[in-house]
């Protein structure tokens, strides 16, 4: 119902204002952070009686706290334990607001458990700065649901500042010429990528995109990001080099079908060899020691696996890469660095 009023008012509102010409993506945007703000809201009422009497005990982190505001006493036990770990013995300073906004944002206590499990730093954290944090992340296109998967699954972005976070955002949509629907799919999927060094995502991306011939809209489906570099050329190089993989022609033509991308990254090891490499596993181990000393040999590139091409061959894959297939302004390879 709540879904459903928010709808209804943001329509209302377009009929009224000089700009009803919107996108109906933008409607839709907009109905989706009202119904959003209104479910916080009716939570945040719902929530009242128990925050009052939590505040009657006092805001500092305790275990009657933390049961009058719906944990069980075993959990009280571990958030309490936890915090205590990490913050000494004199936790009791330090108020509950960060456990409020998670449960403003519709976790429960079982949930929130888990999230303090996997990243005891949110402990630390105060409740204001979280809520910028969630807000930012809001701003950023994780809509209900996604944004609390997300938390759940990575919480340590909770700790990470919102500028650091915004920045490789930019990066990787700048860089790499990701949509912003796409962007948002991998922050929802990969959110540990804010982490990762800049530079080494974006060579991450050219190998695929240069080297695989891969696009931007089948990366997003394979979860590049959330596989390590290494394991990537591994995989491409060892199915390259038994002649299972082809890196398309200037027309993006192969005289052999491809393994999609997302095949071969999500397949386990033993499925990956025996439907796609036709190898045993004492080949592939093998073939990652040859990999790590040619690294080792060659300065961390590889004779038939470096994106870097000469520099002739450079200026015509930047002539050729100008428009992507669907007639978008395509990605313009840069140098790496070193």
């Amino acid at each position: 119902m709540i879904r459903t009023c928010g709808h209804q008012v943001v329509r209302w509102s377009l009929r009224l204002s000089p700009g009803f010409a919107l996108k109906s993506a933008l409607v839709e945007q907009n109905a989706r952070q009202l119904a959003y703000a209104c479910r916080m809201c009716s939570h945040t009422q719902e929530s009242q009686t128990s925050r009052a009497s939590a505040q009657r005990h006092g805001s500092e982190l305790s275990l009657r706290t933390l049961l009058d505001m719906g944990f069980t006493e075993t959990q009280a036990d571990q958030v309490y334990e936890g915090a205590t770990k990490i913050l000494g013995r004199k936790s009791v300073t330090h108020d509950t607001s960060t456990i409020t906004a998670l449960l403003a944002l519709g976790l429960n206590a079982s949930s929130i458990v888990k999230i303090f499990d996997k990243c005891p730093a949110l402990y630390t954290e105060k409740g204001a700065v979280v809520q910028q944090r969630i807000q930012n992340l809001w701003k950023l296109g994780l809509v209900e649901g996604s944004i609390q998967r997300v938390i759940s699954y990575y919480p340590h972005i909770l700790t990470i500042p919102a500028k650091r976070v915004n920045a490789a955002v930019q990066f990787i949509r700048t860089k790499c010429l990701f949509t912003a629907q796409q962007m948002r799919e991998i922050l929802r999927d990969s959110p540990e990528v804010v982490e990762e060094d800049l530079n080494e995502l974006e060579h991450k991306f050219q190998y695929a995109y240069f080297r695989m011939g891969v696009k931007q809209a089948e990366m997003v489906k394979a979860k590049l990001f959330k596989v390590s570099m290494e394991e990537l050329r591994c995989r491409h190089c060892f199915l390259e080099r038994r002649g299972f993989y082809q890196t398309p022609d200037k027309k993006g033509q192969t005289l052999i079908i491809n393994p999609k991308l997302k095949d071969i990254l999500s397949a386990t090891e033993d499925i990956y060899l025996s439907q796609f490499a036709k190898a045993t596993k004492e080949e592939l181990d093998v073939f990652r020691k040859l990999v790590a000393r040619e690294d080792e040999e060659k300065g961390n590139t590889l004779e038939h696996c470096d994106i870097e091409e000469d520099e002739e061959e450079a200026e015509e894959d930047l002539t050729d890469f100008k428009r992507g297939s669907m007639g978008q302004l395509g990605y313009v390879k840069t140098k790496r660095k070193k």
